[in-house]
């Protein structure tokens, strides 16, 4: 979704920080070969996540849905130099491809690819996190929350992806939409938790950061 003109929009691409060539090699490779490419965070989005963790500058990362990394390494950008970095996927077709592109990067080595489902592997972990990102699917997001809440550092950040949904969050509900049913749930209990302040931002199609009070 473009929020303002394509123009203005592209002006703003334009005048943000250029994207990595590992990552342009990347999203090449990404459109050639697999499936929803637009599914990437892309070029503006991904400096946006690479920002806001230079910001953080967080020891350890959880990512909820992998894709093909671009977001992890976006995120790893920000990373302390004794950090990880965990990235949950359920799609094991895409494991080789995600572990070419980190080996190919700064951060091979600090980043730990987790095969399943999230809301089983999570628990399991025996860490706590500065940065969370969500970006896996939509149906889960408010137990992804709920999962990962006591393992977020305090003051550590919450960006959830995809909270505008393509503005589907504003239309009249369809009762078989389960993926918007749960956004609209997950957007409120962000607003409402105590726990967490948060504001949304129009980017793209919609990221949300939440802070852990």
């Amino acid at each position: 979704m473009h929020f303002i003109p394509e123009e203005l929009d592209n002006y703003v691409v334009a005048h943000s920080e250029d994207e990595p060539e590992l990552l342009q090699e990347l999203t090449r490779e990404t459109f050639q070969k697999i499936l929803q490419p637009r599914m990437l965070s892309g070029h503006y989005q991904g400096r946006v996540l690479s920002m806001i963790s230079k910001l953080v500058h967080p020891k350890n990362i959880l990512e909820i849905g992998t894709y093909t990394g671009y977001s992890a390494l976006c995120l790893a950008e920000g990373m302390q130099k004794d950090g990880e970095l965990h990235t949950i996927d359920i799609n094991e077709e895409l494991e080789d491809f995600q572990r070419k592109y980190f080996d190919k990067s700064l951060f091979g080595k600090q980043i730990i690819q987790h095969l399943g489902n999230a809301l089983e592997i999570i628990p399991k972990l025996d860490k706590t996190f500065d940065l969370i990102f969500i970006d896996a699917d939509k149906d889960n997001y408010p137990a992804y929350f709920k999962i990962i809440i006591d393992k977020l550092n305090t003051g550590g950040i919450i960006l959830s992806d995809n909270v505008l949904w393509s503005g589907k969050v504003i239309e009249p509900l369809n009762p078989d939409d389960t993926s918007t049913k749960a956004l609209l749930e997950y957007n409120i209990l962000l607003k409402e938790d105590k726990r967490v302040e948060t504001v949304v931002l129009p980017i793209r199609d919609g990221l949300t950061i939440s802070r852990k009070k």
